[in-house]
């Protein structure tokens, strides 16, 4: 009987258990190590700092669904990986043996790229977490009390623009309906070289949509812009530029988790697992890895301002289904090893824009692209917000092996 331990929880990691618990049956043990409790469901925590979603409404518990599917949970944090060893240590439970290794741990954030980044000091507010989503909260109602500029966006070497560019949008929108948006300047501020990048190199027709929306909005926009500092009332970009806020809020880059910079044998210097295109560590065949904890080299060459790549719901899902039928090969020889490059995935995305949306579709993450198109929907958000129950419903109730 093999043991698979997977680290992590979320999209990549409850999708990797549950799938590769699936294929493989009663006869191999399955166990997830995570320190949450509860699967969230990323992307509407844009909605969280607007009072639109509670975090309670975005989340569920794990414990029931892999209990149901005869996955063991243990619930404590991992600390390091010794893949010499074939061993996870863990914080409280002592060291877990495995014979296959699923490396789903997500991604924590550099504050440190930027002086005064960290929202802890004060000065900048951020989305990623619960927590944070919930300060957000917190400081949007203060900005309500007393309006004043309002700087929104990504710092450079960030990856996650995508999820700003929908905070921007729904910022918009909930000033407007407190009716105090003549009150507050809102400025975009992005390491791409151009509007709608998204890190993916753009969709065909996504930089004109993009700027429509921004003037339709009466949003400001900088482009390539790199930050020098963050003081207490301005932003100080790298060009000498100064921008005043009343509040602001910023994504910063994603680095992998401590767990996994504790482990340097298995990732890069930022902590990214380092796989082939099975999502298969190159060194070591019986550690796997998905979602954002892998590393994905981004195809941009000569850009002024560095950012990443983002690693979004639906690629982490495509990987964790790969990592579970590659694991399986590996056990039983049947089926073959499937690869699946990254920026091959399918481009499935719909984007907030403050109640309209657009959806995404492309037949391959990075270009080339044989298909490429951007959608608006401009009677509502309704398709994101469809998505969001269907992604829920199909995670709570195990049923990972759904598109």
């Amino acid at each position: 009987m093999a043991k698979i331990v997977v680290l992590g929880s979320n999209f990549a990691g409850l999708t990797a258990a549950l799938e590769t618990k699936r294929r493989l049956g009663k006869d191999h043990e399955v166990v997830v190590i995570s320190p949450a409790k509860k699967f969230l469901f990323v992307p509407s925590l844009i909605w969280v700092p607007f009072g639109r979603r509670k975090v309670e409404d975005i989340t569920f518990e794990l414990a029931p669904i892999l209990e149901k599917r005869k996955v063991d949970f243990l619930n404590d944090k991992a600390i390091k990986v010794l893949p010499d060893e074939n061993l996870v240590r863990t914080e409280n439970s002592g060291d877990i043996r495995y014979d296959y290794l699923v490396v789903a741990t997500g991604s924590s954030m550099d504050f440190n790229v930027v002086p005064h980044l960290n929202p802890e000091e004060g000065y900048v507010n951020c989305i990623v977490t619960p927590p944070l989503a919930q300060k957000a909260y917190d400081a949007f109602e203060d900005l309500v009390k007393n309006p004043g500029p309002v700087v929104v966006g990504a710092t450079q070497g960030a990856s996650c623009m995508g999820a700003a560019y929908e905070y921007l949008f729904n910022m918009d929108r909930e000033l407007r309906r407190r009716k105090i948006r003549d009150k507050v300047e809102l400025t975009w501020i992005t390491p791409e070289p151009f509007l709608g990048h998204f890190g993916i190199g753009g969709i065909n027709g996504g930089k004109m949509m993009v700027e429509t929306f921004m003037k339709m909005y009466n949003i400001k926009w900088i482009t390539e812009a790199s930050i020098e500092t963050i003081e207490k009332d301005k932003i100080i970009l790298k060009n000498g530029s100064e921008l005043p806020y009343k509040m602001t809020m910023l994504i910063p880059p994603f680095i992998g988790q401590d767990v996994m910079r504790n482990s340097p044998e298995l990732v890069d210097e930022k902590g990214f697992v380092v796989c082939n295109e099975g999502y298969q560590h190159i060194k070591y065949p019986n550690v796997y890895a998905a979602g954002l904890a892998v590393e994905v080299l981004a195809p941009f060459k000569n850009c002024t301002v560095p950012f990443g790549v983002p690693k979004t719901g639906y690629p982490s899902d495509v990987m964790g289904k790969v990592v579970a039928k590659n694991i399986t090969y590996a056990i039983t020889g049947k089926g073959k090893f499937t690869t699946e490059a990254f920026g091959k995935i399918p481009g499935m995305c719909i984007m907030d824009a403050g109640n309209k949306e657009v959806l995404i579709f492309a037949n391959h993450l990075f270009k080339p692209r044989q298909f490429e198109i951007m959608i608006p929907n401009l009677l509502g958000d309704f398709g994101k917000v469809m998505l969001e129950k269907y992604m829920l419903m199909k995670n709570k109730r195990g049923l990972t092996y759904l598109p």
